[in-house]
């Protein structure tokens, strides 16, 4: 088959939507130095997407993109009881960091309806969604107004249900990837799989521009991916210690930590899977976790912003991929011109 190429910037550099982390300023400086950066709208207000948007076309007039995570089905009935019993080994920890646990809200869209409205109007060249496969009417409005849409899937059969539901591009996730993994079920178990043994299955079913994440820090696996098929990289964990990337102090400090040497991928932060280096909260909390997303993300933010208020390390979330410790300060554009550097 024809490898189906990259054509959205410069360079096959994208840089990754990290809810929480990711800002205006780090998504404008990816596509100002030839990538092509992705504004998060996970978690974020309507009104916070819309101002996002326009921040980063004050910053640059280079094609960039944003980021849905799709609703999430929510069942109360079958979630209440083991939130309730995640809820009473989360407030010892809650009481220690001087906060309250807040009462669940049983809702999963995360205001989807009106960031889509937010792009709508002010469409970007490109829309990515995390955490399944987009409605439809969605991919169709979208469409219409000139944005591609790109999937983030983790193995061929998430692959081959974008591809159907009108995909242009797809987000290949390997399990070396930071933060969350996005998988289509919040119950799923994600596998252990990289890209590189994932690749090739899904270049079988979708004949689309494939985009790989996961562990890529350098020129070199930007080289290999190219060379195995891919249309572009994915990169979030290599942007993580930039000027423009929002890093609170707390995690920062967590992500440098030489003492801190164990990654896991856990649900205890949110209810759904995602990678972190281990720290005390993880270790507290993982084998308890419970995948009753989003409301365990709304009872442990909490606790959460009280350990970045205070600077501990250890009641963070601490979303790190594979390659962290390859991780560079200075400038965005810096690591993007030394991932597309020619590998000695």
């Amino acid at each position: 088959m024809e490898l189906a190429m990259w054509s959205l910037s410069p360079l096959p550099v994208v840089g990754a939507p990290m809810a929480g982390v990711g800002t205006p300023e780090l998504t404008a400086a990816v596509s100002a130095a030839g990538g092509l950066g992705i504004v998060p709208g996970g978690y974020l207000t309507a009104a916070r997407c819309a101002a996002d948007l326009a921040r980063v076309r004050e910053l640059t007039d280079r094609p960039f993109g944003a980021n849905l995570f799709l609703p999430t089905p929510v069942d109360e009935a079958r979630g209440a009881a083991r939130l309730r019993s995640y809820a009473e080994a989360l407030a010892p920890i809650a009481a220690a960091a001087g906060v309250d646990l807040p009462e669940p809200r049983w809702d999963g869209t995360d205001d989807f309806d009106a960031k889509l409205g937010v792009l709508l109007d002010q469409p970007p060249a490109l829309v990515s969604f995390m955490f399944g496969v987009p409605p439809a009417d969605a991919v169709r409005r979208l469409h219409a107004v000139g944005s591609r849409i790109m999937v983030t899937v983790t193995d061929a059969a998430e692959a081959r249900a974008a591809v159907a539901a009108g995909a242009d591009v797809l987000c290949l996730q390997g399990a070396d990837a930071g933060g969350h993994r996005g998988t289509h079920r919040v119950e799923a178990e994600p596998n252990s799989a990289g890209w590189r043994e994932l690749l090739a299955s899904v270049l079988a079913v979708a004949p689309v521009p494939v985009v790989v994440a996961g562990g890529v820090m350098g020129s070199r696996d930007v080289a290999e991916a190219l060379a195995s098929g891919a249309a572009a990289v994915q990169c979030g964990t290599a942007f993580l210690l930039t000027d423009e990337c929002a890093m609170p102090a707390a995690y920062r400090a967590g992500f440098t930590a030489p003492e801190l040497t164990e990654l896991v991928v856990t649900r205890a932060f949110s209810g759904r899977p995602a990678r972190a280096i281990r720290n005390e909260f993880v270790a507290r909390l993982d084998p308890l976790a419970v995948p009753v997303y989003p409301m365990v993300n709304q009872l442990t933010r909490p606790v959460r912003a009280a350990g970045a208020a205070a600077g501990n390390r250890e009641l963070v979330s601490l979303w790190a991929g594979t390659g962290w410790r390859q991780a560079r300060t200075g400038p965005a554009a810096d690591v993007v011109a030394a991932l597309v550097r020619h590998p000695d």
